[in-house]
């Protein structure tokens, strides 16, 4: 079996010390890379120091540049949001600018380093704004060179308004919620053993 593995950025707006919805819906998608043998390491954006900017290292104690190493050893990005005011977080673009800052570093066909990657999300909260979320990040996630697999948006949402987040609603309990997990965990994994098989060829898609 292909080594496959897959990293997940957690664009949460609290750090380590506190719980996550976000990282729990993930934990689905972690529990089905576990079982198919697939490696998979969870950051915490919160927990380093990433200043805004278009750029793959901004010197100064930046700590993007940890993260982007990560990335380049992966074969699956899952980039995981909550919902605030129906967008996706303020972490969550910045994680996209930065990666964007890296889309010109090149892989040893003159690619971008993302092509043969493959990309889902997982979003969560408790208004509107999932679809919102998810294809803000898909479509920068494409545009940068990442694959994105069909159905791989796995979100949680409850009732619209305020009230009980994932973890507090049993929100794993959920089968549409759990129908999404499935398709993005084994749609990222298939495409991901497929790329690193036959990965897309360089003609047409060199970087000038």
């Amino acid at each position: 079996m292909t080594d496959v593995k897959a990293i997940f950025l957690n664009t949460s707006l609290k750090d380590s010390n506190e719980i996550s919805n976000t990282d729990a819906l993930y934990e689905e998608v972690k529990r089905i890379y576990q079982q198919e043998d697939v490696e998979s390491e969870t950051i915490r954006l919160a927990d380093y120091h990433i200043p805004v900017g278009i750029s793959d290292d901004l010197g100064d104690g930046d700590e993007w540049p940890l993260i982007l190493e990560k990335v380049k050893k992966a074969d699956i990005l899952i980039i995981g949001s909550p919902i605030w005011l129906g967008e996706k977080s303020s972490l969550a673009t910045v994680a996209m600018e930065r990666l964007y800052g890296g889309s010109s570093l090149t892989n040893n066909k003159g690619q971008s380093i993302y092509y043969n990657k493959v990309a889902g999300v997982v979003i969560t909260g408790n208004e509107d704004g999932a679809k919102n979320a998810a294809t803000s990040l898909l479509y920068g996630l494409s545009h940068i060179g990442f694959v994105v697999p069909p159905n791989v948006d796995a979100y949680w949402v409850g009732e619209a308004g305020p009230g009980p987040s994932f973890i507090e609603a049993n929100g794993e309990e959920n089968e549409f919620t759990q129908s999404h997990v499935r398709m993005l965990a084994y749609n990222t994994m298939y495409l991901a053993k497929l790329l690193k098989e036959n990965p897309i060829p360089a003609k047409g898609n060199v970087m000038a």
